[in-house]
């Protein structure tokens, strides 16, 4: 009730007296005071409500009263500060008192929390004194958690019930997404052999796109968005993935670089997630979604590997939570997971697969582990009790699913792959084909080139990505068989020149098992790509998928 004055702030007393003089008393409280005097007992109360005083001055008989009063109201200073809704609800119903966090709800949500401590008034005057009673409460949007306890007379009959609401809507959101993410990694990750076993690599790619779009738009909300892939070589993040985004916001070319090149390049350099609340104010951002008010990005990981980066955006200022940071990073972690495993899966089986596909298994084998450990560092951080921790646990057993994969992929049948010595008969499809064949490994573009001669074809050898990307802007080519890695261009920038200067020349892009491939793959796959393959390949496959390349029905090259 008393607190101590300060050098600067006078002494205040309340003075609960009647027409005596008590100017004589003043003196003996040293210093300056400033008095403010009350005539009655219920004014001495409710000033005690009010105000903070220094010092209470009464008659002795209102003493012991006005200490009571003073303490039932120090109470409720406490209570009405608490961050927590408190309310008093009587045996009639009524609701007779309420703090401040309380009354800071809607008109429907205090109604619909008097009407709950109604309903639980009954469980509470049965039971022992102490004992409690609860129960969730949903309102709209809203979740909350009511318990509620009982204040007894002195005959021992329940008198009120005093509720205590706790707001659980954030939590409530936290399980809804903890179920996305279960729902969304179970699907990403569950590529398996049986189901992709007849699909092409361009319809296995598309199956993955559609599952990353369908689940971040109908179970994360997150409508706009996009995942870049890192090359490892230039350091340029590729977009090879993107819901809502126009061609040429995918299309702007970022780095992984802290400074100059948007939020993306940023986080993938730093490895750091970021939440932009309002873009207009925040120097890193690049456009991207033309109404975007504020953003997300989190890093693509494997292997404590940045690979990449995922990148949401709003049309809402402030529209993502540190929650949804969490949720981002868990997803995008089985994004890079499912990527690696699409990998595997679309990689056409030889004599190596199987050392490979260990490989693979092995390089996954962390990035599983990260996704474990932090689905179960959430296990430990949330307050969300059984509900959240099931849910944490059906992610974590979404990893052993994963390895289950992996494990029925280590014994592939052995086949022949590339060899020099391997002879090709002339082939009437090829008879006289301009084929473009660039690669930088030597040995490689020269076998490539052997078989297609022997076959009829006319090969032309670029030695690296630039080199081939002049050459089919100045001849006309049949067909282009490019390696995906390459210095200077690599074969997607290959690939998009192709199209560019000849739309209706197929394009074949090759690639080593041991290369990332996705973010060309996936790109040219969505942009008309005639094929992939795999190194090493057999000869049959290599004639037996320009052969299909070059007979696929077009219309005239109209350069």
């Amino acid at each position: 009730m008393a607190s101590p004055p300060t050098a600067t702030r006078k002494r205040r007393i309340l003075l609960l007296m009647g027409p005596e003089d008590v100017s004589e008393w003043l003196p003996m409280l040293g210093g300056e005071v400033d008095v403010h005097r009350v005539a009655t007992f219920p004014e001495a109360q409710a000033a005690l409500r009010e105000q903070t005083f220094d010092a209470v001055l009464c008659p002795g008989a209102e003493l012991q009263p006005l200490t009571s009063a003073a303490g039932r109201g120090q109470a409720r200073m406490i209570l009405d500060g608490i961050a927590q809704g408190v309310c008093v609800v009587d045996c009639q119903g009524r609701l007779t008192w309420s703090n401040t966090a309380l009354n800071s709800y809607a008109p429907e949500v205090i109604e619909t929390i008097r009407a709950a401590c109604v309903e639980l008034t009954p469980q509470i005057s049965a039971a022992p004194p102490q004992a409690t009673a609860s129960c969730s409460i949903k309102v709209g949007q809203q979740s909350f958690d009511l318990t509620a306890s009982g204040l007894r007379n002195s005959a021992g009959e329940l008198d009120r019930v005093v509720g205590l609401v706790h707001d659980t809507t954030s939590l409530a959101r936290m399980r809804e997404k903890l179920d996305a993410i279960d729902a969304a990694g179970r699907e990403l990750v569950a590529l398996d052999v049986d189901a992709t076993a007849h699909l092409e690599v361009p319809e296995r790619l598309q199956l993955l796109e559609d599952n990353l779009i369908r689940y971040c738009r109908e179970l994360l909300n997150f409508t706009h968005f996009s995942v870049r892939v890192l090359d490892p070589q230039t350091g340029r993040l590729d977009a090879v993935l993107a819901g809502g985004f126009s061609e040429p916001a995918n299309g702007v070319a970022i780095y992984a670089r802290p400074e100059g090149n948007g939020i993306s390049g940023y986080v993938a350099a730093t490895g750091q997630s970021y939440i932009c609340p309002d873009i207009a104010q925040d120097p890193l951002y690049l456009p991207g979604l033309e109404c975007a008010r504020s953003s997300l990005t989190v890093p693509l990981r494997l292997n404590e590997r940045v690979v990449g980066v995922f990148n949401v955006e709003s049309d809402e200022p402030a529209a993502f939570t540190e929650e949804d940071r969490q949720v981002a990073e868990i997803f995008a972690r089985y994004i890079a997971v499912a990527l690696q495993l699409l990998r595997l899966l679309v990689v056409e089986r030889s004599e190596t697969t199987g050392q490979l596909a260990a490989d693979v298994r092995a390089e996954l084998a962390e990035p599983l582990n990260e996704i474990v450990a932090e689905a179960t560092r959430l296990l430990q951080e949330s307050p969300g009790g059984d509900e959240c921790g099931r849910r944490l646990h059906a992610i974590i057993g979404q990893v052993d699913r994963v390895r289950e994969i992996l494990q029925a992929m280590t014994a592939p049948p052995a086949i022949r792959g590339l060899g020099p010595a391997a002879a090709a008969e002339t082939k009437p499809a090829l008879h006289g084909k301009r084929v473009l064949v660039a690669d930088d490994e030597e040995i490689i573009r020269e076998t490539i080139a052997d078989v297609l001669s022997k076959a009829g074809a006319m090969p032309v050898m670029a030695r690296d990505g630039e080199e081939a990307v002049a050459m089919v802007a100045a001849q006309h080519f049949d067909l282009v068989l490019s390696d995906i890695k390459m210095p200077h261009k690599n074969g997607y920038e290959v690939f998009a020149a192709t199209k560019q200067a000849r739309p209706q020349c197929p394009v074949i892009l090759i690639t080593g098992f041991g290369y990332d491939p996705d973010h060309s793959i996936v790109r040219a796959s969505r942009e008309g790509l005639a094929g992939v393959l795999f190194k090493p390949f057999k000869v049959e496959q290599l004639l037996e998928l320009i052969e299909k390349a070059v007979q696929a029905p077009t219309v005239g090259d109209p350069a």
